[in-house]
């Protein structure tokens, strides 16, 4: 059976972003009211001026706060006393090596990325009760099963985030909850702009990378069939998986990989300078917007 939008309440972290953004006007022209969470209020009120029907909300939220998301949590449990479906979606990453970033960014992009989501998790777990069928999908990434040399924090909380997804959905099943996680390669979306221009995994871009509407559909079919975990792209998700059989032989699976990855990169980079995202300055890029 087609999973019913028609008045359930859908919590969005990341909701400014663009895949959250593109989850909520999709959610909501089907009947839904969306609660979008992120710490831009501007970016969030826009969003939420996009969105049909009414009845939403936004919350301007530092996620590294816990008080904050104890006020989240409330806010939410005051204006609808329930969360039908959790989207825990928001996620950073940077191009800096790990052997010159300070401890501070290493500490915040994990807690971001990771420590965040399982606590709001947590916190809503109450109001998730609340609902008839209760849902949490998790946005992860293939780089929480392929490890990703230039961006080893990002690597680490999405295989930390995986990994306890897989755990928490087989505890939770038996408690009426249905949780999972969509896990989409490399998508057009400004993270991958940003990055793209200043230099990230190459890797990423053997294919060109997905567009938002790949992985909204992936969150369709994961509310019409609850399982465990999705792939926007299942040819990409079995070549990482047999690549990581053999972990040992990684460093000299990965000079097959990188030429078409920096092949691919070199377009994409050509691509948002015609797009007036991103302009060439010299020997490097820069970001438009």
């Amino acid at each position: 059976m087609s999973f019913s939008f028609t008045d359930k309440i859908i919590v969005i972290t990341g909701g400014a972003g663009g895949i959250g953004s593109h989850l909520a006007r999709e959610f909501s022209a089907k009947g839904a009211h969306l609660v979008l969470i992120s710490r831009n209020k501007e970016k969030l009120e826009s969003v939420i001026s996009t969105l049909s029907g009414s009845g939403h909300m936004y919350i301007a939220c530092d996620l590294t706060d816990r008080k904050e998301i104890k006020k989240c949590i409330e806010k939410i449990d005051q204006k609808y006393g329930r969360i039908d479906v959790l989207i825990p979606n928001a996620a950073i990453t940077t191009t800096d090596r790990f052997d010159v970033r300070s401890v501070e960014s290493i500490e915040r992009e994990l807690d971001i990325n990771l420590v965040s989501p399982l606590i709001f998790i947590r916190s809503a777990i109450d109001l998730l009760k609340k609902a008839n069928d209760p849902r949490i999908i998790t946005t992860g990434s293939l780089g929480g099963i392929f490890p990703l040399g230039e961006t080893p924090m990002y690597t680490a909380s999405k295989f930390g985030l995986r990994g306890a997804m897989l755990s928490m959905s087989l505890d939770l099943a038996g408690k009426g909850i249905k949780a999972g996680s969509v896990l989409p390669s490399a998508t057009d979306t400004p993270m991958l702009h940003r990055e793209a221009i200043e230099g990230g995994n190459s890797l990423q871009f053997m294919d060109p990378p997905q567009s938002t509407q790949d992985v909204v559909n992936s969150f369709y079919k994961m509310l019409n069939k609850p399982r465990f975990e999705i792939y926007p792209k299942r040819s990409e998700s079995w070549l990482v998986k047999v690549a990581l059989l053999i972990p040992n032989q990684l460093p000299r699976l990965m000079p097959l990989f990188r030429g078409s990855g920096e092949k691919g990169h070199k377009k994409y980079l050509k691509e948002l300078e015609e797009r007036g995202i991103a302009r060439k300055v010299g020997d490097g890029w820069e970001y438009i917007g």
